[in-house]
């Protein structure tokens, strides 16, 4: 059994396909802690904006099968892997840690991952486990956020997971 710590985005039809994964990561691995989701400017394409979360799992699986899993939980939302490597995306499921593993392959299999520097994985991320070291730098996640040169980029509370949509709370 190891922690994961993931990272969610999605721009194509995003609230419904974020709500959707929350939901299947919690039927698959059980409780979860979750961000709040995060609209973010698309890094790296001309599109719309993304909206962006994070997740802390309890996994049985180990992390090459954790990817395979959540490459077909990808799958099933839509996502399209003929197209350019970055593009917009119906559902994108990173490990951006595992426990303290430091790993790279096979295939895009990263660990942790260099996005890990982007506003949009590590706002979340930071949001939910501060504490949490990065293996190689041995910084907590509060101090990379807060050291972060874009800590300044444009982002806005998009809604709370947690909150089912058109109950008061949502943001």
């Amino acid at each position: 059994m190891g922690k994961a710590y993931l990272s969610l985005g999605s721009n194509i039809d995003a609230e419904r396909k974020l709500r959707s994964a929350f939901a299947a990561l919690r039927e698959r691995f059980g409780a979860l802690v979750a961000s709040n989701v995060y609209r973010f400017p698309a890094v790296g394409l001309d599109g719309p904006d993304f909206l962006n979360a994070a997740a802390v799992i309890d996994s049985d699986l180990d992390p090459f099968a954790l990817n395979d899993w959540l490459h077909a939980l990808e799958d099933a939302h839509g996502r399209d892997r003929s197209g350019p490597r970055f593009g917009d995306r119906p559902l994108d499921i990173d490990i951006v840690f595992y426990d303290d593993l430091v790993m790279s392959g096979p295939g895009h299999l990263q660990l942790p991952r260099d996005e890990l520097r982007h506003a949009f994985v590590l706002r979340p991320l930071a949001e939910i486990a501060p504490a949490f070291r990065d293996p190689r730098t041995g910084r907590s996640l509060a101090e990379l956020w807060s050291a972060s040169p874009e800590r300044e980029v444009a982002c806005a509370l998009a809604f709370d997971p947690a909150v089912p949509p058109g109950h008061a709370g949502e943001g």
